[in-house]
C-alpha cells in the first residue's frame, strides 16, 4: 500500500526532504541528462504530494510533485517535478499520483485553472487527466515541451 502526504515545505521532514531532491536530481538532472537549476525557489511556496511504501525493509519514495501556487509560475496553479522513481515505474503510480494531486490543488486553490509545462512525449498522459495543449513544442532545457491547461 502506498502512504501518501500532502504536505507545506515547512512540514515536510528533512529526511523525506532530503530523498525529494536526490530522486529529482536522480530523474531530471542524471537520467534525462538535462542541467537545469532545480532549486528554484519555488519550493518554500509549494504544497508537495509524496508517495511511499515500503520496501525490503526501507521507506522508499515512489512518486513526487509540487503544486505551485497561482502567480508564481503562471496565472494559475500548476504542477511541477512531477515524477516517478525506478522503485515506482512500471507499477501505476504515476496515475495515481495525478488522479489525487488535481482534487487536493484544486481544494488548495478553488476557482484556479492549472497551467503545466509538460515533456511533449507526456502529452497524452496529461490528456488523459483532461489537460489540452495551448502551446507549439519548445525546448526547455533540451527537452521538447509543451504547455497544457485545465
Amino acid at each position: 500500500m502506498i502512504e501518501w502526504h500532502w504536505l507545506a515545505f515547512d512540514d515536510i521532514p528533512r529526511s523525506d526532504w532530503y530523498e525529494v531532491l536526490y530522486q529529482r536530481q536522480q530523474v531530471f538532472i542524471l537520467e534525462q541528462t538535462c542541467l537545469y537549476p532545480d532549486i528554484d525557489g519555488v519550493d518554500p511556496l509549494c504544497h508537495h504530494l509524496m508517495g511511499w511504501r515500503e520496501i525490503d525493509g526501507k521507506r522508499t519514495l515512489l512518486a513526487y510533485l509540487r503544486c505551485v501556487p497561482p502567480g508564481v509560475k503562471y496565472t494559475e496553479m500548476s504542477l511541477g517535478r512531477v515524477l516517478t522513481t525506478q522503485a515506482g515505474r512500471g507499477t501505476g503510480v504515476g496515475r495515481e499520483l495525478l488522479a489525487k494531486a488535481i482534487p487536493l490543488a484544486e481544494k488548495l486553490h478553488p476557482g484556479h485553472a492549472f497551467r503545466i509545462g509538460a515533456q511533449a512525449h507526456l502529452e497524452k498522459f496529461y490528456g488523459s487527466y483532461g489537460f489540452k495543449t495551448v502551446t507549439a513544442p519548445y525546448d526547455e532545457d533540451g527537452i521538447m515541451h509543451v504547455d497544457m491547461v485545465r
